[in-house]
């Protein structure tokens, strides 16, 4: 018996010692049987399956980079992304590796890859503001070609290993960085519809939407189940479990990827979670206040983004967030005085992301500090126009909120209290405003930052609000006082308004003010000041008063003065200096004694006054007066022509107003401006201006150029016109210019509008005039859309050498009069006029060597040629060549005895659409068209 067992066990072990030596045989053999042929594969697989550029160091074959799975690795594997991105990496890693079915290489010949691993890889997804994406490497089955490698992709796991994540989606202003990202998804990816099993793990995930933060160095444990409909290109999220640090939040929804967008529905919710959870999931700096700080209650959080993003047809979803807090509790180190009996319940909707239709609840707000309380309510609907219905009840030693918070950073002082109530509608438009009664008070107030040593002291705020029916006009708001010090500086401010409809004002302001100093206590980014304020004046009157002329009822007066006002703004690239600033008010009028300033090489003086400026900063539709003169050495243009772009042209002066580096010029409405300039030069764009005088008026948005002369090129030029811009991208003008006796070489190789108006003079030399009228629109670049030019004027020719000019050339030498190449011209005018692309030339008698010459005709801005002329013979050109000449201006072609011409292409501009492009001539390339 024992002998049997011993035989069968014998044999039992044989068949397992045979297998896995045949096992290991397998392991060996069959990288060493078939790499070649697999790389190969694969590598045409991929040029025939992937859009974008594949590079790698090496490939290897093994098992036991990724046992038990056959695997081919690639080593130092880099691949670009799909248009518009083919230059910029999408994938790079220390290895790639494709798991290959055994089965299906051994028995079948068939390389199916169905496991891919990536380690140690750079992953950048990015997707432009038109919703074009990198990632669209791969070529369908639709596009592809038929595929005779025997090699298929047949996924069922997808791998990632630290790896460095980051998706940047300018269409949806989404950006997201993982760092420490480390992935593992399951589930047959060869079906049509299956199921993806994930675990996810992130050491360091940031979220930003619109160009904020909301999530900064979190850690992500996630566990996934997708459901993932390959057909459509849809994705539901069935089961989704994350831990943000330690706050629990379960993710469902779905995404459906469109031609150019997205069609979400998305929902991140945590329920009856522990508020200190919350606390971890928020920025780093709060997380190491968290660890000082005792945080009880529980809280609810709801995230949902639903509806279809288009950037093409500018389809947004709705954005929706409901929070709520219940028993809530916050002692930093152990506070004698917490914060406590905290509640919130609080919700906002967000339809299409439009921040029109903002709709906010805060049902309630409530904490308690010591006997220290503060309770509100908010409930508001739309931007523009906004229902609110809101109460505020308070009454706080800020000096226990802020042990009790732990605000680091700053000391907070000041006993606050206020009980105020507002319920209505606040429209400008309707003069309309919430009814409200109530008081805001500050008493003893105390303000010191990290950023400053001093603090903002003796704050004493006393302010009061009443609206009984709704209307703007019933509408009082007082401030009674408003005051602090700083550094031994007191600044004192009462105000009264009252009337909204007809502003009541009554306004006092006196003191000194360190303005560098005191900007350090808050320490704004992006923008830096300096200098000082010195301020003692009084303003009262009405609004009505201003309007009407009764200047003698205003009483506002006083004195202000600036000394070394330093702003720098992340708007423009350089600081603005006011040297010195004297201003004196008196009635309607705020004079400038003294103003000097400097922009970078530019430098100013300014003398005059505005008129009804009160007026202007208290009403809407205020209009700003005034009437200046300012001096100038040295104003360097290209250096103000770096501002923010895309700003629509605004309503009132109020409003960004400037140069932006994609769009025109905006000018402000309503004002009424009147400014006598005198500049001893001027740079721009490699101009040089030399003793600018005019006269300036800004008057309804629009600029007015009056008797305005400088020098440039040696020559005394002259402009009257009108400048009125439209919107960001487009402006008219209507100019007259006149330059006597300039030079034709400096004129076409320093002005642009000249080489483009004027292209013949390329190889012309001498002296001539230009007496020209001209409109039309200006595009984005403040360049003139060549086919909406229209206008009218005379070229005075004094004297001009004219050298290689090929139209002569043509017409000598098939007529055989070669006495009129490279003439000698002088003393003639050329009267011509411009519409729809073309220049038409009215009949011009010149003499040239011993002929004489009479054309006519059209030439358009693309080179094409109609021109009609008459050779007249010496002695008298009694007997004359009758020419037509058409072709264009490089490739002329004449015929003579002929009256037969060709017309020339003409565009017409209509407003609205797009510009076409500007026509050229049949024969001629379009690189060399010249315009005449």
């Amino acid at each position: 018996m024992k002998s049997r067992f011993k035989n069968i066990a014998i044999k039992v072990l044989k068949v397992l010692g045979i297998s896995i030596g045949a096992i290991l045989l397998i392991l060996f053999l069959v990288p060493i049987i078939f790499p070649g042929q697999i790389a190969e594969k694969v590598k045409d697989f991929a040029n025939k399956k992937l859009d974008g550029e594949l590079n790698f160091k090496e490939a290897n074959l093994s098992f036991f980079n990724h046992f038990p799975s056959l695997t081919l690795t690639l080593n130092d594997f880099s691949l670009k992304g799909s248009a518009p991105y083919k230059d910029k990496m999408l994938i790079k890693s220390d290895e790639v590796a494709f798991g290959i079915n055994v089965i299906s290489l051994i028995f079948d010949n068939a390389i199916k890859i169905d496991k891919i691993f990536v380690s140690n890889a750079e992953m950048n997804v990015l997707v432009n503001e038109k919703g074009e994406a990198n990632y669209n490497v791969y070529i369908s089955d639709k596009t592809a070609k038929s595929d005779s490698t025997g090699t298929s992709l047949r996924l069922e796991k997808i791998d990632i290993e630290n790896s460095h994540l980051v998706y940047n989606d300018k269409s949806a202003k989404i950006l997201i960085d993982a760092k420490g990202f480390n992935y593992e998804g399951n589930g047959d990816l060869n079906k049509a519809i299956f199921d993806l099993y994930t675990e996810a793990k992130i050491d360091s995930f940031d979220f930003s939407f619109g160009g904020e933060e909301y999530l900064k160095n979190k850690k992500v444990d996630a566990d996934l189940i997708t459901q993932i409909n390959t057909n459509s290109l849809a994705f539901v999220f069935r089961q989704n479990n994350l831990v943000i640090n330690k706050l629990p939040v379960e993710f469902l929804g779905k995404l459906n990827f469109l031609k150019n967008g997205y069609d979400i529905d998305f929902s991140a919710k945590s329920t009856d979670s522990n508020l200190n959870d919350l606390f971890t999931a928020l920025p780093p700096q709060y997380v190491e206040w968290l660890e000082k700080t005792k945080v009880q209650g529980k809280t609810d959080l709801m995230l949902t983004l639903k509806g279809k993003y288009s950037a093409a047809t500018n389809a947004k979803p709705d954005l929706a967030f409901a929070m709520n807090i219940r028993k809530g509790y916050i002692s930093y180190k152990e506070s004698p005085f917490p914060t406590s009996n905290i509640e919130m319940k609080f919700k906002t909707k967000l339809p299409s992301l439009n921040t029109e239709n903002l709709t906010v609840d805060l049902d309630t707000l409530f904490f308690n500090v010591d006997k220290d309380f503060l309770g509100a309510k908010i409930h508001s609907k739309g931007m523009k126009n906004i229902v609110l219905s809101t109460s505020l009840k308070s009454k706080l030693d800020l000096s226990k909120l802020d042990r009790a918070l732990g605000l680091d950073n700053i000391d907070l002082q000041g006993l606050f209290s206020a009980n105020v109530s507002a319920n209505g509608t606040y429209s400008p438009t309707g003069k309309l405003f919430p009814k409200a009664d109530g008081y805001v008070n500050l008493e003893n107030g105390k303000l010191k930052t990290e950023h400053y040593p001093n603090p903002i002291e003796n704050i004493q705020f006393k302010g009061k609000i009443k609206n009984t029916t709704g209307l703007y006009k019933d509408l009082s708001i007082s401030l009674t006082p408003a005051s602090f010090s700083f550094e031994g500086n007191p600044i004192y401010i009462h105000a009264v308004l009252s009337d909204f409809n007809n502003i009541n004002y009554d306004i006092k302001a006196k003191g000194n003010l360190d303005v560098g100093r005191i900007y350090k206590v808050f320490a704004q980014k992006g923008l830096s000041v300096n200098g000082f304020i010195k301020a003692d004046v009084a303003f009262k009157g009405k609004q009505s008063d201003a309007i009407s002329g009764q200047y003698n009822k205003l009483d506002n007066k006083g004195t202000l003065e600036i000394k070394n006002i330093v702003a720098v703004s992340k708007y423009f690239p350089k600081p603005f200096v006011i040297n010195e600033g004297n201003f004196t008010f008196d009635r309607d009028k705020m004079w400038f004694k003294t103003f000097t300033a400097n922009y970078g090489q530019s430098d100013f003086v300014l003398n005059g006054y505005l008129q009804n400026a009160i007026n202007f900063v208290l009403a809407e539709k205020g209009t700003l007066k005034g009437t200046f003169s300012v001096h100038s050495n040295f104003i360097n243009v290209d250096e103000f022509m770096a501002g923010e772009t895309g700003v629509e042209k605004p309503k009132s002066a109020s409003k960004p107003v400037g140069n932006t580096t994609n769009g025109v010029v905006l000018l402000p409405i309503n004002t009424a401006l009147s400014l006598s300039a005198n500049a001893k030069k001027v740079s721009f764009e490699g101009l040089s201006l030399d003793n600018l005088t005019g006269n300036i008026a800004v008057e309804e948005g629009k600029m007015k150029l009056r008797n305005t002369s400088f020098g440039l090129i040696g020559s005394k030029m002259m402009i009257d016109g009108v400048y009125d811009d439209v919107n960001s991208n487009k402006a008219n003008f209507d100019l007259r210019f006149a330059a006597k006796d300039f030079n034709v070489k400096k004129a076409y190789n320093e002005i642009q509008l000249f080489k483009e108006l004027v292209s013949a003079a390329e190889k012309a030399e001498g002296i001539i005039s230009v007496d020209y009228k001209l409109k039309g629109v200006l595009d984005g670049t403040m360049q003139p859309v060549m086919p909406s030019l229209q206008g009218g004027g005379v070229v005075s020719v004094k004297k001009v050498k004219m050298r290689g000019f090929k139209l002569l050339g043509a017409v000598g030498k098939k007529t055989g009069s070669e006495g009129i190449n490279d003439p000698d011209l002088s003393e003639f005018d050329i009267k011509s006029s411009i519409k729809n692309n073309v220049i038409t030339v009215e009949e011009t008698k010149v003499k040239v060597a011993l002929f004489r010459l009479k054309f006519s005709g059209e030439t358009n801005f693309g080179g094409q040629l109609n021109l009609r002329m008459r050779l007249g013979l010496p002695p008298l050109g009694i007997i004359g060549i009758p020419v037509v000449i058409t072709g264009t201006h490089e490739n002329p072609i004449v015929k003579t005895f002929s009256k037969t011409g060709k017309e020339v292409e003409k565009t017409e501009f209509i407003e609205g659409e797009k510009t076409p492009a500007t026509p050229t001539g049949k024969d001629s390339k379009p690189e060399d068209s010249k315009k005449p």
